[in-house]
């Protein structure tokens, strides 16, 4: 499915807040952004660098600010996205149409653009890299087989962690086997567990 049929359902689907991200969308695109669809989201670009998406769930709707740490929050109605997890986005939840203030949102946003533009980003500190421990099973797969080992040495380490986590979470010989047996084609392939959820 394109991103224009993934936007055109999103926004005409039936859905209780129907009309409340219809307006978000038109404040959004009043701002001068431009309109893509990532992670299951419309979300709204200045300069390929993303500013806020707009989201709608079962109990409310709103806007995620990705750099939204660094908005100055006049109104105190921004949440943190994921408490302990998330480190810059923020999250201001409506659950009604009446909640929309124009003004005020078309404010945030255009200080949401204008931190985006002066490069504001919270600088994240990659984590060491840790030995990466092969589970037995995928362990075998390598040693008796060239084309495995050959091609899971040319992965990502990110990647060949991946597999060996796949592998050891699995709490059943039956389940590590037929994990196994499934990332087999894949390894071969030069692909990632994760690689079809990207974009």
């Amino acid at each position: 499915m394109e991103k224009q049929e993934k936007l055109d359902l999103f926004y005409n689907e039936a859905h209780q807040y129907k009309n409340g991200v219809a307006q978000l969308r038109a404040l959004a695109l009043d701002c001068g952004m431009t309109e893509t669809y990532k992670w299951s989201f419309p979300t709204y670009i200045i300069n390929n660098k993303n500013v806020i998406a707009i989201n709608k769930f079962k109990n409310h709707f709103g806007i995620w600010f990705f750099n939204g740490v660094f908005l100055s929050d006049p109104k105190k109605v921004l949440e943190n996205a994921q408490e302990g997890k998330t480190m810059a986005m923020r999250h201001w939840k409506f659950t009604s149409l009446e909640g929309i203030d124009k003004k005020d949102i078309t404010s945030y946003i255009n200080e949401a653009i204008a931190n985006q533009k002066k490069g504001l980003q919270v600088k994240v500190e990659k984590k060491p890299k840790t030995k990466i421990v092969i589970p037995v099973h995928l362990s075998i797969a390598l040693e008796n087989n060239d084309d495995i080992k050959t091609a899971f040495d040319k992965l990502s380490y990110s990647k060949q962690k991946d597999y060996a986590e796949y592998i050891t979470t699995a709490k059943q010989e039956k389940t590590k086997l037929s994990r196994l047996e499934k990332i087999i084609p894949l390894i071969i392939a030069g692909r990632g567990l994760h690689d079809q959820y990207k974009k």
